[in-house]
């Protein structure tokens, strides 16, 4: 399993700035471009009515201890007028870091999803176990990246025109005021990083942890049925209380972490307050220098350590952004460019008028052991045949390795293109959608008229659960209003209107009786359809050419 925890390498930070070049170069880079270069005229104009404001408070304050009235007045109207306008550009400011968020959270999901579904990624890394939780990296983990990355961008640019807009309102005021501002931030900065340096591995574990439990909490939402009537409920509540305590645990740990920061920082913030003060304030007592030069000094030190301190303020968002990283790295790198990394032996050909098993030997991942040894066996168009194996696992293999799912072993498939030939698994598997999206090829682009969808039903005789789906164009739940057999009806349904050369089928007769898969098949031969069953010793080889038998040790014989 990949796993990036606690260092971001060279590698990371290539691939991390490699990203933000493909958003400068994507048909949304002309707009991000746009709202960043709007960005950094907004943060000129926030560093440049700060450093107005640093001057505007110290001749108020210096009003105030000269007790003119007039200056005081003209001033508080100042004063005013400038917080008016650092209001309306600090909330454009933040408008346009969303906006920019939001495009940049658009675009890399979408290309994130696109990678994850293509050349069946998700189900690699599902089958191989190389990444834990991809779901919640895409969804999560991508909102915090860009959110964060932006804001961690703005501060840092920020900051640089901080450093350049008050180090020379500082140096005038004192110099050595600028030289403890410095020096203060350097200490805070490498203390801060000490004490806080195992956050970063924390809050990697703490991401996979939550996502975990809240996985497990999924299960129990969509398995509800099952569980009532199995009444596993007690393993379930083990599992999940077993999960929220190691959340808790390592949560615990980050909570320990962040106190010892927390004395650290919390009293470095307190004496940012005084610092000021203390170097200003016998320049005052001494006639050296303005009552209001107490006040802007304590303004433009707070500026500038603010600047100098990012780690020191940033230092809990950094260690958890650093963890986000690590692990968009793992998801980039178990995904790859779209390819599939791992090789197999297994050869599939393309052939458009038969399947065909030409010395296929299928393994176990696991244990290497011989499911089905040397097949050879062609099924031409018209042809039917049923395949009989007492090895549950045998038949699993051969049908997954016949969709191209299966990698352990050698040989070569012949079969039809994917719209050629189709695959109805022992579960149906209905997708979230309408019963007219459920029953139409995902390319017919609605070719297919409301009359034959309707008397395609008919025939199935699923007429009771159109009535209960309300019509064809609502979205419903399948799984809880459609029983097991109905959905394989569905199932059979698509298949049907599709029109396939072949069909693949997995243990039909365990959701549906002997009399409605007699009366389904028969249908599939009237439309010239060849179909292949894998299925038990009492099905009824009257429906089919040949039957197949697969024995134990993964030897095969024929019998027509």
């Amino acid at each position: 399993m990949i796993a990036l925890r606690t260092t971001i390498s060279r590698t990371t930070w290539k691939r991390f700035l490699e990203m933000l070049a493909m958003l400068a170069r994507s048909e949304v880079g002309g707009k991000a471009k746009l709202l960043f270069a709007l960005l950094i005229l907004l943060l000129f104009g926030i560093n440049g009515l700060n450093v107005l404001n640093s001057y505007v408070g110290r001749d108020f304050m210096t009003s105030i201890e000269n007790k003119n009235m007039g200056g005081f007045m003209h001033f508080a109207l100042l004063y005013v007028g400038v917080f008016a306008l650092s209001t309306l550009v600090a909330v454009y400011f933040r408008y346009c870091e969303e906006r920019l968020g939001l495009v940049w959270r658009n675009w890399l999901t979408a290309r994130a999803v696109e990678r994850y579904l293509d050349n069946r990624t998700y189900f690699r890394l599902q089958d191989t176990g190389d990444l834990a939780n991809p779901d919640q990296r895409i969804s999560e983990d991508i909102r915090s990246l860009t959110a964060t990355t932006l804001s961690f961008v703005l501060m840092l640019l920020n900051a640089s025109f901080t450093v350049i807009a008050f180090s020379g309102v500082m140096w005038s005021i004192s110099p050595l005021l600028f030289i403890v501002a410095v020096s203060y931030a350097a200490l805070g900065s490498f203390m801060t990083v000490l004490l806080g340096k195992p956050l970063i591995r924390l809050n990697y574990d703490q991401l996979d942890k939550e996502a975990n439990f809240r996985s497990r909490l999924i299960h129990v939402r969509e398995n509800a049925d099952s569980i009532a009537l199995l009444r596993r409920e007690a393993r379930l509540k083990y599992q999940l209380l077993e999960r929220l305590a190691d959340l808790t645990a390592n949560f615990q740990r980050i909570i320990l972490v962040n106190r010892n920061l927390g004395f650290f920082t919390t009293g470095y913030n307190y004496m940012i307050q005084i610092i000021p003060a203390l170097v200003v304030a016998p320049l005052f007592i001494k006639g050296e220098a303005q009552f209001g030069v107490i006040a802007q000094s304590a303004i433009a030190f707070a500026h500038l350590l603010g600047a100098f301190s990012l780690i020191v303020t940033q230092f809990q968002s950094i260690s958890a952004y650093t963890a986000v990283i690590a692990r968009l790295a793992g998801l980039r790198e178990a995904m790859g460019d779209g390819e599939t990394p791992r090789s197999s032996n297994i050869e599939i050909r393309d052939d458009g008028d038969r399947v065909a098993f030409d010395a296929l030997t299928l393994r176990s991942p696991r244990s290497g052991r011989d499911l089905v040894k040397a097949l050879s066996v062609t099924v031409p168009r018209g042809k039917r045949l049923l395949i009989i194996a007492p090895n549950e696992s045998a038949k699993t293999a051969l049908f997954r390795a016949t969709a191209g799912l299966w990698d352990a072993g050698e040989g070569r498939i012949l079969r039809p293109n994917n719209r050629a030939l189709m695959f109805l698994p022992e579960r149906p598997y209905l997708p979230p959608g309408t019963l007219r999206q459920l029953v139409t090829p995902s390319d017919s682009n609605g070719s297919f008229t409301d009359e034959r969808i309707l008397a395609n039903l008919r025939a199935l005789k699923l007429e009771p659960a159109l009535v209960r789906a309300g019509g064809l164009d609502m979205e419903r739940n399948w799984n809880e209003l459609l029983s097991l057999g109905e959905q394989q009806l569905l199932a059979f349904a698509r298949v049907i209107l599709a029109e396939p050369a072949f069909v693949m089928l997995d243990h039909p007769t365990r959701a549906l009786s002997e009399c409605q898969i007699d009366e389904l098949l028969g249908m599939l031969r009237e439309r010239g359809m060849t179909y292949i069953t894998l299925g038990d010793e009492d099905d009824d080889p009257a429906a089919y050419d040949e039957v197949l038998l697969v024995a134990q040790d993964g030897s095969w014989s024929a019998q027509t």
